[in-house]
């Protein structure tokens, strides 16, 4: 006969628990994740499982104080309050995605002038003009266009031609 799920003591509902019962000191010698895993599906201590009761009644405590005061306002008074609540939190979403956008920006700003400093130290233009070609300073939006001018697309095709480099004579 197979063995009942073990039930949990408020509403019969299950509760998740460990198949095999860890000596103290086999769970000292757990590595941190697996312990942190086994420990998930353990009761909490006493002093934990207390503080949790406090803080829960804590919370019921100050929501039925807001309900008593919201209760004691016109509904003109709340509706207000809410429509300022709602406006304040579009206020900080917007200002989130305005410091995402900068941090965005500044970290494609400095990208880009690391790539353009490593291709302004490679020693021969030849190297240069292909590190340039395969690691572009931004990246690319879909836009696969040629975006070199025909004087200077002769120029880098001069560049790539020279395979002895005397078109450009870098000092080593």
């Amino acid at each position: 006969m197979p063995s009942l799920p073990p039930l949990d003591d408020d509403g019969g509902k299950f509760k998740p628990r460990n198949k095999k019962k860890v000596e103290q000191h086999d769970l000292k010698k757990m590595a941190p994740q697996q312990r942190s895993r086994y420990l998930a599906y353990e009761d909490p201590p006493k002093e934990v499982s207390e503080a949790m009761g406090a803080t829960k009644k804590r919370l019921l405590e100050k929501k039925r104080l807001i309900m008593r005061i919201n209760e004691d306002l016109p509904e003109e008074e709340v509706d207000e309050r809410d429509k300022h609540a709602k406006l304040i939190g579009q206020l900080k979403a917007a200002e989130a995605r305005n410091r995402l956008r900068i941090m965005r920006l500044r970290y494609q700003a400095n990208r880009a002038q690391e790539i353009s400093h490593l291709i302004a130290c490679q020693p021969t233009a030849l190297k240069a003009v292909r590190l340039q070609a395969l690691v572009p300073s931004y990246p690319d939006k879909d836009d696969r266009r040629d975006r070199l001018d025909k004087l200077e697309r002769v120029r880098v095709e001069r560049l790539l031609e020279d395979t002895q480099g005397l078109i450009t004579n870098r000092i080593h």
